[in-house]
């Protein structure tokens, strides 16, 4: 489990799971928007702008689910094909275009299924041009065969937890192996940006998130850190402030 167990938490995922067994809380369906998307196919995020990899007019717009969720801290089960047509899709592929379309609406790097309520393992990655001329992998039960001996400290963001920037020591390069949207059983070795996302977006498979890397120290400063950014954007907008 990603937080400290300790009865008040333990009591609040019991609570949570029991809600979801009683359709209280809505654990497989994503909030049923539809959003359009200019002609040309692009999906504008502020400062940066991404094509729409699957050139779709609409999109279904899932919620980014809280970091404390219970389905966001457990480890995911092995995906299976046939589990797909339960929630509505036909195929992997069009699990995908909804994972890379709500990864770009949301404006991230990489994207878990479980971030945004869907039980299967898997994500989506890249889609920036700036790394790999924009290539994105979809991915199903990846693993990591191999990680480099040296490691690199870099600051690292999560869709689950807004303005929180947390710097995190990973591996220069990983091997892996998992299967893509054909069902194609992929091997490769990631380096730079794409090993570092591929890692936090695993992390994700296995129920970790990625503030369980640092030191209570470092993640209290992040937190302070957070929270000026907010105010700054505030002021920027005139916006209410936000009661702490």
């Amino acid at each position: 489990m990603a937080n400290k167990l300790t009865a008040e938490n333990i009591e609040a995922a019991a609570q949570h799971l029991e809600n979801i067994q009683s359709g209280k809380t809505p654990v497989l369906d994503g909030v049923d928007r539809t959003t359009e998307t200019p002609e040309d196919g692009r999906v504008d995020l502020g400062n940066q702008t991404f094509e729409s990899h699957q050139q779709k007019k609409s999109l279904k717009v899932y919620p980014l689910i809280p970091p404390n969720d219970p389905r966001l801290l457990m480890q995911i089960a092995p995906f299976l094909d046939d589990t797909l047509e339960h929630l509505g899709f036909q195929d992997r592929k069009s699990l995908c275009e909804v994972m890379y379309g709500n990864m770009t609406k949301y404006g991230g790097l990489g994207l878990s299924a479980n971030q945004i309520g869907l039980p299967y393992r898997m994500f989506v990655m890249g889609g920036h041009p700036q790394i790999e001329d924009g290539k994105v992998r979809y991915v199903f039960n990846p693993m990591v065969n191999d990680v480099s001996p040296e490691s690199v400290m870099l600051k690292e963001g999560c869709l689950s937890f807004p303005f929180l920037f947390l710097g995190i020591k990973r591996p220069k390069w990983v091997n892996v192996r998992y299967t893509n949207e054909n069902n194609e059983e992929i091997e490769e070795t990631l380096h730079g940006m794409s090993a570092r996302i591929f890692q936090h977006e695993n992390e994700h498979m296995n129920g970790y998130i990625f503030t369980e890397l640092v030191s209570k120290l470092k993640l209290d400063r992040a937190e302070k850190s957070k929270l000026k950014m907010i105010k700054e954007i505030q002021k920027k907008q005139n916006t209410p402030r936000i009661i702490q």
